[in-house]
């Protein structure tokens, strides 16, 4: 839901993007630093978020702890 939402939408805050997807801030916080860490996501110096790309493929591996 976030990836959709953040599709052309520009750079917004982790605030902003939580409530566009209607979720507590702290799991978006936690989805959001690990698309960054990623490279999915980019952080500019405003403390806001982007989704740079029209479109992206991933791959996931679950692993159980």
């Amino acid at each position: 839901d976030l990836l959709k939402m953040m599709t052309r939408a520009g750079a917004i805050t982790v605030r902003e993007a939580a409530k566009r997807v209607e979720k507590d801030i702290q799991i978006v916080q936690d989805d959001v630093d690990a698309l960054l860490q990623a490279g999915i996501l980019r952080n500019n110096n405003d403390d806001e978020i982007e989704f740079p790309f029209d479109a992206v493929h991933v791959d996931f591996m679950f692993k159980v702890a």
